[in-house]
């Protein structure tokens, strides 16, 4: 099971316990590329880096809006033009919800995506 997979799974927890913050371990710089992203369109409030001398941790302040979050595995290969068909299967609704994917600019959502006409490898969900 991978990190990031572990890291939405603790987050999905402490959001239906109603947590305010939760912990999570070990951290990767695919981790935070994503909660940077989540930080960006306000699904969390903010996250803080503790540097422990191993592999680290994250401590999450939450908001209480997401709703799902998960890791697709195995991290499907996504062309431009198919990119809304899958995105169309995993979100709820158009209007809101981020599809991460990792492409040969940077890991970015599925709107960027389209924007910079690029396809790539499916990473997660979250809305």
């Amino acid at each position: 099971v991978s990190s990031l997979s572990d890291a939405f799974k603790s987050i999905m927890v402490a959001e239906r316990a109603g947590k305010k913050q939760v912990l999570i371990r070990p951290v990767s710089k695919l981790i935070i590329k994503v909660l940077s992203i989540m930080l960006k369109y306000n699904y969390i409030n903010s996250f803080q880096f503790i540097d422990d001398h191993r592999a680290g941790k994250i401590v999450i302040n939450l908001n209480g809006r997401i709703n799902k979050c998960g890791a697709i595995s195995p991290r499907f290969n996504l062309r431009k033009h198919n990119l809304n068909l899958f995105v169309d299967k995993i979100l709820p609704s158009r209007l809101f919800g981020k599809v991460l994917l990792s492409t040969s600019k940077g890991i970015m959502d599925h709107t960027h995506a389209v924007n910079k006409n690029t396809g790539g490898k499916i990473l997660g969900f979250f809305y």
